[in-house]
């Protein structure tokens, strides 16, 4: 297999793997006969290495709980909706405080005057 996420995953070596990232859902190919994917219940850095253990994988069927990566492997991160969310409307909230002001408007104006 040669995984390579979704066309909205964003990939990420593991070794840029942190705390900011548990609870995620990420993606990935631990060798070449498997894919996974889970949420991150947790990530540890070991010299070599990094290890991501997965939320609720606990007694499901002989799946492993947890996964030991070289630090260049990639790593497929889902995009965090509400992080998404929220800087749309910022950027949206901006635009329209920008065309309230009136910077949004170069040249002349074109409104009729009394």
């Amino acid at each position: 297999m040669n995984y390579s996420g979704t066309g909205n995953e964003k990939a990420t070596p593991a070794s840029e793997l942190n705390r900011t990232h548990v609870g995620q859902t990420v993606s990935f190919e631990p060798d070449e006969f498997t894919v996974v994917f889970g949420r991150i219940a947790a990530v540890a850095r070991k010299e070599g290495g990094v290890t991501i253990a997965l939320d609720g994988v606990d007694g499901s069927g002989g799946l492993q709980s947890s996964y030991s990566l070289p630090s260049s492997q990639q790593v497929y991160i889902q995009p965090d909706m509400l992080t998404n969310t929220e800087s749309t409307l910022k950027d949206l909230f901006g635009k329209v405080q920008e065309n309230l002001r009136g910077t949004g408007h170069k040249g002349d104006d074109k409104t009729d005057k009394l």
